[in-house]
């Protein structure tokens, strides 16, 4: 018999000390984004910094394919839901837009500016503006907290309308937190201010589905055991709930490089995004 228990819970969700040379990625995605937005500037097809609200954080870049649209992805960023913004992440538009989808990339507000369950309502407020943009089916991805926020658009209660909600196609959470309870016990919830009500009513996997949810949670194979049970766990509850559901191990990557295969447009990730 094997038995597991938890010590050290801010190790537990640590990603960057467990990654070679981690502490550089972030200055790197910057970098990669800026080239990918100033390409597609140049030959006008990213429309940058379009509010979706009135809060400094509240907007949203849209990149346009090359050829007529044939719907919308929309991709949420992580960063435990107090790092980073849009602009480190232009890049992972590519493979979505080589296949012919706007791609939109929401900032938002970051903790302790808000808290979570508002955070949740930025998101879905963005994704509303985005499909009023844009025609066809919609997509939706996300990578750690945005992983979370995907998926929690998605559960009930939603704050998306009856409309956007039956244009969604399919969810991909990747490397997603979809249980908050087991954040309370980290340092970080000093930023996060969450307590028992909220980490109950913003968890995913303590939610139903929306109906006719369809989500895949994708992990890497070389991720915390956290990310890999949390990845595990909402496909689980929600098979039970009714929602179509898969889950995705793949080998060989960690929380940083599992968001790569979005950039192809020929990768597993990317082709599971845009099956309809």
């Amino acid at each position: 018999m094997l038995e597991r228990s938890i010590k050290d819970w801010d190790d537990a969700y640590a990603n960057g000390p467990h990654i070679p040379g981690g502490d550089r990625w972030p200055a790197l995605w910057a970098e990669k984004a800026q080239a990918f937005r100033e390409e597609l500037a140049a030959t006008g097809r990213a429309k940058l910094d379009v509010p979706y609200g009135d809060a400094p954080r509240q907007q949203m870049d849209l990149f346009q394919p090359a050829e007529l649209s044939r719907g919308l992805v929309v991709f949420v960023h992580g960063g435990y839901w107090q790092k980073f913004d849009k602009n480190h992440w232009s890049q992972f538009a590519a493979g979505s837009l080589a296949r012919g989808y706007v791609v939109a990339l929401p900032s938002y507000t970051l903790c302790p500016g808000i808290r979570i369950g508002g955070i949740v309502r930025e998101i879905a407020t963005a994704i509303e503006k985005a499909a009023e943009m844009v025609e066809g089916p919609i997509m939706l991805a996300g990578h750690s907290a945005g992983g979370h926020l995907v998926s929690r658009v998605v559960s009930e209660p939603t704050p998306l309308s009856t409309a956007v909600r039956g244009r969604i196609r399919r969810v991909i959470s990747i490397s997603g937190v979809h249980d908050l309870r087991p954040l309370m016990r980290t340092a970080m919830n000093e930023n996060l201010g969450l307590d028992e009500a909220e980490a109950l009513a913003e968890s995913p996997a303590l939610l139903c589905p929306v109906e006719g949810a369809r989500i895949t949670c994708w992990v890497g194979g070389g991720e915390r055991a956290e990310f890999l049970r949390q990845n595990a766990l909402l496909a689980n509850i929600w098979t039970g709930l009714g929602a179509t559901t898969s889950t995705v191990v793949e080998p060989d990557r960690h929380h940083f490089n599992v968001i790569d295969g979005l950039i192809d447009p020929h990768h597993a990730l990317t082709r599971t995004l845009l099956s309809e």
